[in-house]
């Protein structure tokens, strides 16, 4: 791919973002996004600074004091971004986000708003591991990409929950309140695990939510109407089988067949639904309950639920199908970002390096996705003959590319290396982690 096509487009994406800071800190800024991205083994801000400052225009204190208690917002600068990123990636129809927390490990004698969480990467049914760490809630868009594939998740907002402070699903309103405050003209559709299936019964406007229903869920009729008698009107009909109950009445024939997108891929499933009252989720409002079934009998049943009433069973489950995006964005921050390296320990600085790195990645998708499109931009391997798209890791190799051939040209003498050497230099430094 020719790098030269727009070398300008990922640094007026990061100009976009001049009215969040002070002049100072701007720049500051600048450097430690260009050193997060070049900057090989961990990504501690020393590091950074090694890589992004190589003149040593500034003290190292300065990007230390930017995390720790530079006078900037994250909200500010999420908010530059996000609008941007939804005009640029979804621009029209309604934006399908996804909400899920993840922990990043820290270690040290105190470091701020960290705390001793569970550990979901490590944990199993029969056995809970516990770790040290932040732990984030953090809310992404959905985007299908102009290659294909399965869907790609972009961050939009990230909240911090600490330890005796706003639960979680707290957090996660806050993130959506605020999209909802910066895209007036949009609505969402929020899919979200079990964890978070109260999202239902916080009145989000614009928003419909799905998520996954506990098996042995108390689930009701519909409330009936008034019946004209004096005392407190009922608020919930006859108690209805849970859902796992439910499916195991129910023969095959009962149920429908689809094609579910799954991960990028297409999928035969059975499917069955009908409107319920979750009384402990939503008091007032109906849900509809989808029961998915596996035709060959292997995977258990699946049961999900979404607001939407008119919705498709089918559509319900490639919708819960297409959380697993946010998953990807959990694993690839932390290995390919080193989300967890930063050194900062006091004041807003953990918060705020953990915020950046959500941001930065969304800002390679940002950038990555209308500059690039579907041309090839990975080096072909003879181990991997069937690579037809782009991970993370390519994206990120090809904005190191296009900065380091920005730094090497200026300071090059005026005989130009042959481009096959020059060539072979920029793949290695793009590669190189």
């Amino acid at each position: 791919m020719d790098v030269a096509a727009d070398k300008g487009a990922w640094r007026r994406l990061l100009d976009s973002t001049k009215t969040v800071f002070s002049a100072p800190s701007f720049e500051v800024f600048v450097t430690l996004m260009c050193g997060w991205v070049l900057a090989p083994g961990r990504r501690t801000i020393t590091a950074m600074i090694g890589a992004g400052d190589l003149e040593g225009r500034r003290a190292h204190d300065a990007y230390h004091r930017f995390f720790r208690c530079a006078s900037w917002t994250t909200a500010s600068l999420w908010q530059v971004l996000v609008v941007q990123a939804v005009k640029v990636l979804c621009p029209s129809g309604s934006l399908v986000v996804d909400c899920d927390d993840t922990l990043y490990k820290k270690s040290g004698r105190k470091i701020d708003g960290a705390g001793t969480f569970r550990d979901a990467v490590r944990s199993t049914r029969s056995k809970v591991v516990y770790a040290t760490g932040l732990n984030l809630v953090v809310v992404t868009l959905r985007v299908s990409a102009p290659w294909g594939g399965m869907p790609i998740g972009v961050p939009l907002g990230v909240r911090l929950h600490r330890k005796g402070g706003p639960t979680t699903t707290e957090l996660a309103v806050e993130i959506m309140v605020e999209l909802l405050s910066w895209l007036p003209e949009r609505s969402f559709s929020l899919c979200c695990d079990g964890a978070y299936a109260t999202l239902a019964g916080k009145g989000l406007p614009r928003t419909t939510v799905t998520s996954r229903m506990r098996r042995d869920a108390a689930i009701y009729e519909q409330a009936p109407p008034r019946s004209g008698k004096r005392g407190r009107p009922r608020t919930k009909g006859a108690r209805l089988a849970t859902p796992a109950q439910l499916a195991a009445g129910l023969a095959d024939d009962a149920f429908c067949q689809v094609s579910v997108s799954w991960r990028g891929r297409t999928k035969d499933l059975l499917v069955w639904s009908r409107p319920i009252l979750w009384y402990s989720v939503d008091k007032k409002n109906l849900v509809l309950l989808v029961v998915v079934r596996d035709p060959a009998g292997i995977m258990h049943d699946d049961f999900f639920f979404t607001t939407d009433l008119d919705a498709a069973p089918g559509a319900v489950a490639s919708n819960y199908a297409g959380r697993w995006s946010i998953e990807c964005v959990n694993r690839e921050v932390k290995q390919c970002l080193g989300a967890e390296d930063p050194q900062s320990w006091k004041g807003e600085g953990p918060e705020r390096a953990a915020s950046v790195s959500l941001w930065l990645y969304a800002a390679i998708w940002t950038w990555y996705i209308p500059t690039v499109g579907t041309a090839r931009s990975w080096i072909p391997r003879p181990w991997y003959p069937k690579k037809a798209t782009p991970s993370f890791l390519d994206a990120l190799a090809t904005l190191r590319r296009v900065l380091w051939t920005e730094r090497i040209t200026p300071v090059s003498s005026s005989q130009l290396l042959p481009p096959k050497i020059l060539d072979g230099l920029l793949d290695a430094l793009a590669t190189a982690a």
